[in-house]
């Protein structure tokens, strides 16, 4: 093993990594299992952006099966591209619909790949940003 003072600014990336990861996922968690549920809240809110409601739940369940790859850690660039993806979308219809909180999914996106960036030495190396 390695000493401390060597691995020490590591093991503080890694735990930054993964507290920035569990905290996305949990809010993708969440996210996704209101869809699910289909309160009336998200229903109207789901179908105020423009979508039918016969498609809240089967967007929810993407948002859940996008979180769970990327919070397992041998599936979490793959998630950490779909979720790009699902965010990706989530900022568009913002933008269409001028809302003001459009940046909102634009930075829950920066904190997934932080998350990886900090966990992943190899994503360092591929982009290394010192």
């Amino acid at each position: 093993m390695q000493s401390g003072t060597q691995n020490g600014p590591v093991t503080k990336m890694v735990w930054v990594g993964r507290v920035l990861g569990d905290l996305t996922v949990l809010f993708m968690l969440f996210d996704g299992g209101v869809k699910v549920l289909k309160p009336a809240p998200a229903v109207e809110g789901t179908v105020q952006v423009g979508y039918p409601v016969s498609l809240v739940q089967p967007i929810g369940i993407v948002a859940l099966i996008c979180a769970i790859l990327y919070a397992i850690p041998r599936t979490s660039n793959l998630g950490a591209i779909l979720l790009t993806g699902y965010l990706g979308g989530a900022t568009a219809i913002q933008v269409r619909l001028e809302d003001r909180w459009f940046l909102f999914p634009v930075v829950i996106g920066m904190l997934i790949w932080a998350g990886i960036y900090f966990r992943d030495a190899r994503l360092r190396a591929l982009i290394p940003l010192s």
